[in-house]
């Protein structure tokens, strides 16, 4: 109903409607006429029959058990009959393209009366842009697809390929020389990590775990090897077409016989006797975006060691799905290569020397995958926030127990400190070379993908906690808290597990450790 043709009516006008033939409430200042919805309604009629809700304003039993987002649907929003005189609607949630405002849901930096060393105005007008972008385009895809299984739609690849999101998303270098950056909101010369960061974070936004990863995080981890090994050739075929979301591609590492130990994968490579192919067998599995992609950076065994090849999808490569615990829209896929036939041109880096060009990606991915926890965490901390903020028990608001501002206060705790170790470490990163990163980051961000992990798990139970059984429930209230339980071990498993990663930092800092130190 157009707002023209809404009334204006008093509280005692709607306390007259109290009947089951002619029920109204009011919701925040608006006034409803749901004599025909009650039937409808999916927790059943009787709710309304209570003397505080039939003729009442409902607004605080409302948002007990329901989104604000629900009053926003077309279907609901037309029970909407009027307005009470001289009152004005207070409530509010997510506003598409804003920042928040309820306390940590906002990195430090993003928060009014708040600073950072790490952020110049190009960041700002990134992160804005990236926001609006996300919140109009990204999310809508998300929602949909992250229930239906389906990739994201080719209009979103689309929209991110025309503002070069897809290249951003592979951080500074080269390959942005020439590109118009969102817009113009940064230049390629001042593109930096942090400027990566908020591209990362921003994305991670819309709270749908597997269709994050459907979203080209393929071409994040799968990409950059080419970059950096791939010979002239392949690099001016390969990267435009992935950046232009044309083409996709994936990193194909894990088997089942192998995962974290990466020097124990049995997809073996073969060279023809006059050198000029690489004949490929056997098979990967859990490959992000691996049943779209269109080419695969491989990881094989060969006679002189552990070599990366690129392979495209040809006569004996076969995808299959894998069912896991997020959404099939992922791409999850398990890979056959059947006396694959390769050029040999197609090895990234030296023959015998994939060790290197793995390890130095490894880098990137799981700095990436430490950004998106980051702002993940933070997610759930807003939910939370907002939850015990307006839900009632034992005659009190939840955020009046002790027990629960402990769980928030902790909570928060680790989003901020996950944040701050990130800022830190993308500092290095942005004054490093690549090849000073795989020298020097690797301990250090395989201990906080570990710290980042473990927190996250931490967050993810002490949300459903809250929540109770919402937060078990894939709708309404809890949803996102049910969503963010049920796919968080991903980021504890995916570029490593916790365990290995922690190890790798110890081992780096025992070897860095001066021989005559003693206590």
């Amino acid at each position: 109903m157009a707002s023209k043709d809404l009334k204006l009516f008093t509280c005692e006008e709607v306390a007259k409607h109290n009947k089951p033939d002619d029920l109204w409430i009011i919701v925040d200042s608006k006034v409803y006429n749901i004599t025909r919805f009650k039937d409808l309604h999916p927790g059943g009629a009787s709710v309304f029959a209570e003397e505080d809700i039939a003729g009442q304003d409902a607004t605080e039993a409302f948002y007990s058990l329901h989104r604000h987002e629900i009053l926003l649907r077309p279907q609901y929003a037309r029970l909407q009959i009027g307005c009470i005189e001289g009152a004005r609607s207070v409530m509010y949630s997510r506003e598409l393209g804003k920042l928040s405002d309820v306390p940590y849901a906002e990195p430090t930096w993003l928060s009014a009366g708040y600073y950072s060393p790490y952020y110049k105005e190009s960041h700002r007008r990134l992160q804005a842009a990236m926001r609006v972008f996300v919140d109009e385009v990204i999310t809508p895809d998300a929602l949909l697809h992250e229930e239906d299984g389906k990739r994201p739609s080719a209009h979103v690849i689309k929209a991110m390929a025309e503002l070069n999101i897809h290249a951003m998303r592979i951080g500074p270098g080269k390959h942005l020389k020439g590109l118009t950056l969102m817009g113009g909101v940064v230049s390629p010369e001042e593109f930096d990590y942090f400027h990566e960061l908020v591209c990362i974070q921003e994305i991670s936004r819309c709270g749908q775990r597997g269709y994050g990863d459907g979203l080209q995080s393929g071409a994040v981890i799968g990409l950059p090897p080419i970059m950096n090994f791939g010979s002239p050739e392949l690099k001016v075929k390969i990267i435009p077409e992935v950046l232009s979301g044309k083409k996709f591609i994936c990193l194909a590492i894990s088997e089942a016989f192998s995962g974290s130990d990466v020097a124990g994968l049995q997809t073996r490579a073969t060279k023809s006797s006059d050198g000029k192919y690489w004949t490929i067998n056997g098979t990967k599995k859990w490959i992000t975006n691996g049943t779209f992609a269109d080419y695969f950076t491989v990881g094989c065994k060969t006679d002189t060691g552990f070599t990366v090849i690129l392979v495209e999808r040809s006569e004996g490569v076969e995808t299959k799905p894998i069912k896991t615990s997020y959404s099939s829209s992922a791409g999850t896929a398990y890979v056959t290569f059947d006396n694959v036939k390769v050029p040999v041109e197609n090895t990234l880096g030296p023959e015998g020397g994939g060790i290197f060009v793995i390890l130095s990606n490894f880098n990137h991915e799981r700095w990436v995958m430490c950004a998106s926890s980051a702002r993940g965490q933070r997610l759930i901390v807003e939910e939370c926030l907002k939850w015990i903020n307006q839900r009632k028990a034992f005659g009190k608001p939840l955020s009046s127990l002790a027990v629960i501002r402990s769980k928030i206060a902790a909570m928060i705790s680790r989003t901020e400190s996950v944040q701050n170790w990130l800022e830190n470490l993308t500092m290095q990163m942005c004054n490093m070379t690549y090849k000073e990163q795989a020298q020097k980051l690797a301990g250090p961000i395989g201990l906080l993908k570990m710290y980042a992990t473990r927190c996250a798990q931490e967050t993810a139970t002490d949300a459903v906690q809250i929540f109770g059984g919402r937060g078990i429930t894939k709708t309404g209230m809890g949803q996102y808290i049910e969503h963010y339980h049920r796919t968080i071990p991903f980021d504890a498993v995916l570029g490593g597990a916790e365990d290995v990663l922690g190890d790798l930092g110890v081992r780096q800092a025992i070897r860095q450790m001066p021989k005559n130190a003693r206590l």
